[in-house]
């Protein structure tokens, strides 16, 4: 019994020592006493496995045995940490060592994805608890890094600080663009890319280039200007299509001065006024780039070589053509929609727009000199009576209990209503014009028809004539009588011209305009068959 005990003890000594990881010595075999053998370069069975043998200590004078061991040629035991040898059953030539720990198990790592606020930071060679314990392997304690510090790692590497930024920057999240700037960005890379694009003028608050205004008249108006002129024809064709704004066109105008009426006046939502030669080339002659807000209101002045242009940048200015400075700059304490001049006194006009009051200024002054007030929101237009002793406005009072506001009739000189029960339907007005030979004048009005008025007091509405057919629909639709006046002639928010007869109050004619509303209509004073029209489009049109 004590043999067999000393042979035990002698055995578990052998699997301790193959056992610690403190101890790097060579391959060895151990005997009874605990002496150390080489065992290289001896053979052993093939394909043995040393998880299931076991160690069995004979008695005294029996020859040990175990199942799946293996003895040197001089019949020494080998330890239990030999047993383990290649398939080619060799035994190595160093010495097995035991695994300390148990065996870490690596998976393969993916690329790391782009790092974004909208995804988390899930490492992407992480492994859900379910799925390691069903696999059995037991989790390391060393975690390999978020994908995000992953990206930072790589990126560093062969690239400057510069660079990482720059890519930072681009895995941020995009901030919102408001509806209102996306369009605006639109349309401005429209027009950059527009190639039948007009030059832009100078920049605002810069005196542009000067024009010349000269004595040449065109040869297409010399003909005309010595004669009596003629009736009115209704225009068919298009001479010329006018492109070069880059907004709405608000207002058209001719010259008034009949040897330079080849020039056409335009004012636009893009805060630019221009010049057009409308008649012989159709092309722009000078951009006015005044004003820092849209320009809703722009006239001639009736020496032809000065512009009178506002806008809502609450500015007035007064252009010298031939020079290109300004005479006159005023600042309203409103933004300004219509403007026109004195009939008679050249050097005085009004102005109105988002305000209750109207306003008249002398240029000479540079000062206002009498106000008009009244209980409305807004003048839509101002139109002169009797040689600019009297004017009528039309306001946006259109509510039930203000109606009698919507024309109202002023004393120029005393700043009193001469008149406002005038016009009593619940329509606004945002156009008036005056019969060229006839006491009345016409107001466009949102019921979709244009009224006639008299221009004698009390200013009665004509109930027997009424020119409907059109579309107004909240533009700022204009109207016009021709020089002979015989046709009135109106736009139309579906696009439409339509011409009518002032003594039959029947449709004349319809044109096929432009795409978008047509705002403005005119006709040329000298030539009987030329009619401009703009459009909300930005477009004008020049018809004979």
């Amino acid at each position: 019994r004590t043999a067999r005990t000393l042979s035990l003890m002698a055995s578990l000594v052998a699997y301790d020592d193959s056992d610690s990881e403190a101890e790097r010595e060579t391959a060895g075999s151990f005997d009874a006493t605990g002496q150390m053998k080489d065992t290289s370069g001896v053979a052993g069975p093939p394909e043995k496995d040393f998880a299931s043998g076991t160690l069995d200590v004979p008695k005294a004078g029996v020859q040990p045995t175990k199942h799946g061991s293996c003895e040197d040629p001089g019949g020494h035991r080998l330890p239990l940490a030999q047993l383990g040898r290649s398939d080619r059953g060799s035994c190595p030539s160093q010495r097995l060592q035991w695994p300390g720990k148990e065996p870490q198990v690596t998976f393969p790592i993916r690329e790391p994805s782009r790092s974004s606020l909208w995804t988390s930071h899930v490492p992407a060679s992480h492994i859900p608890l379910a799925a390691a314990r069903f696999k059995q392997v037991k989790l390391s304690r060393n975690f390999p890094k978020s994908s995000f510090c992953a990206q930072s790692e790589s990126e560093t590497v062969g690239k400057n600080d510069s660079s990482f930024r720059k890519k930072k920057c681009e895995d941020c999240v995009v901030p919102y663009t408001p509806k209102r700037l996306r369009q605006l960005q639109a349309l401005s890379t429209e027009t950059g890319n527009s190639k039948e694009m007009e030059p832009q003028g100078p920049p605002a608050g810069r005196a542009p280039a000067p024009l010349y205004v000269g004595p040449r008249v065109s040869e297409f108006i010399q003909p005309y200007l010595n004669s009596h002129y003629k009736e009115t024809t209704v225009p068919r064709k298009v001479l010329f299509h006018l492109r070069g704004h880059r907004g709405p066109v608000n207002t058209i105008q001719w010259c008034p001065v009949l040897s330079k009426s080849h020039m056409l006046l335009s004012t636009s939502m893009d805060k630019t006024f221009k010049v057009w030669n409308a008649v012989d080339s159709g092309h722009c002659l000078q951009t006015y780039s005044l004003h820092t807000e849209a320009v809703r209101a722009a006239r001639w002045a009736p020496c032809g070589r000065r512009i009178l242009s506002g806008g809502f940048d609450f500015a007035l200015h007064l252009t010298d053509l031939e020079t290109g400075t300004q005479l006159f700059s005023g600042r309203s304490d409103f933004r300004i929609t219509t403007l026109k001049f004195h009939p008679k006194d050249h050097s005085i006009f009004l102005c109105g727009g988002f305000s209750s009051e109207m306003k008249a200024w002398d240029i000479r002054t540079g000062k206002v000199m009498r106000s008009y007030k009244a209980t409305i929101q807004q003048t839509l237009d101002i139109l002169f009576l009797r040689e600019g002793s009297e004017f009528l406005s039309s306001t946006d009072a259109s509510t039930r209990d203000s109606a009698d506001r919507t024309i109202i009739a002023w004393d120029f000189r005393t700043s009193a209503k001469i008149s406002n029960q005038i016009f009593h339907e619940r329509f606004t007005c945002p156009s008036l014009a005056l019969h060229p030979r006839e006491p009345v004048f016409l107001a466009q009005t949102n019921g979709n028809y244009m009224a006639l008025f008299s221009t004698v007091w009390p200013y009665r509405m004509s109930r027997r004539r009424r020119y409907e057919g059109h579309k107004v629909e909240g533009y700022s639709v204009g109207c016009e009588c021709s020089p002979g006046g015989d046709l009135l002639v109106t736009g139309s928010a579906d696009g439409r011209v339509l011409m009518y007869s002032f003594r039959t109050a029947s449709r004349a004619c319809t044109l096929q305009g432009h795409t978008q509303a047509c705002v403005g209509t005119t006709y040329h004073p000298v030539l009987p068959s030329v009619l401009a029209t703009c459009s909300w489009g930005g477009d004008m049109k020049i018809w004979h």
